[in-house]
């Protein structure tokens, strides 16, 4: 498989940020293309092969055109409730997500993978898990010929952006979640991502992989 076009969503996120360099190194993929905020400094010999397009998410159906000509659509776009509060990670984690796969099937996109989190389910209680649960479904309405989502667990990373707790809960259980039944690298998940890609499409409209299998599709050649 060769010649394969690609967006990002979500680069500068850790599990984006590892996304990014698997597909920019992989020969299969001959055009790829960062979407977001702000342009990235990128090393350009390392990132040759990789475009970026600066949008306005407040203002996204006016940036259809940079979306389009890419027939694989990855989504790893997200913020926290502590950072943008409840509305904020709303608007960015449901809205800003929708309306992004929704342009990106207009432009021609026939794979999307979407990145979610484990306990993901529209009808919680809770503002995060029913939030992922709801773009799911959404984007799954939206009938791309394969769609992937991603629920990971606890994601172990060095992350820039400080969270306490998190930090905290990757340091114990990191440590001692050797076999990874509840946490794993971002790089491993970014893996799995590319991993799945390339594999057929199969006749299930929707693949959901659970944190296990997740990382079984880390290690697929």
């Amino acid at each position: 498989m060769s010649g394969l076009t690609a967006f990002v969503l979500g680069a500068t996120g850790e599990t984006g940020k590892e996304l990014l360099n698997i597909l920019a190194s992989n020969k299969a993929f001959s055009r790829i293309a960062v979407i977001g905020r702000r342009k990235l400094e990128l090393n350009e010999e390392k990132f040759a092969n990789v475009e970026q397009k600066v949008v306005d998410f407040e203002n996204l159906e006016e940036y259809g055109s940079a979306f389009e000509g890419f027939g694989i659509g990855y989504c790893c776009l997200g913020t926290t409730r502590g950072k943008s509060g409840a509305s904020g990670f709303v608007k960015v984690d449901r809205d800003y997500v929708v309306k992004s796969a929704q342009l990106a099937k207009q432009g021609g996109c026939k794979q999307f993978h979407l990145l979610t989190a484990q306990g993901s389910n529209k009808n919680s209680w809770f503002l995060y898990p029913r939030t992922k649960g709801e773009v799911e479904e959404t984007i799954a309405e939206m009938e791309f010929d394969k769609l992937c989502i991603y629920r990971p667990g606890l994601l172990l990373c060095d992350r820039q952006e400080s969270r306490i707790l998190e930090k905290v809960l990757q340091v114990t259980i990191g440590s001692v979640d050797r076999w990874r039944k509840v946490s794993i690298p971002t790089k491993a998940v970014a893996q799995a991502m590319v991993n799945c890609t390339l594999q057929p499409i199969s006749d299930k409209p929707v693949d959901i992989l659970e944190h296990s299998q997740i990382f079984n599709m880390s290690k697929n050649d």
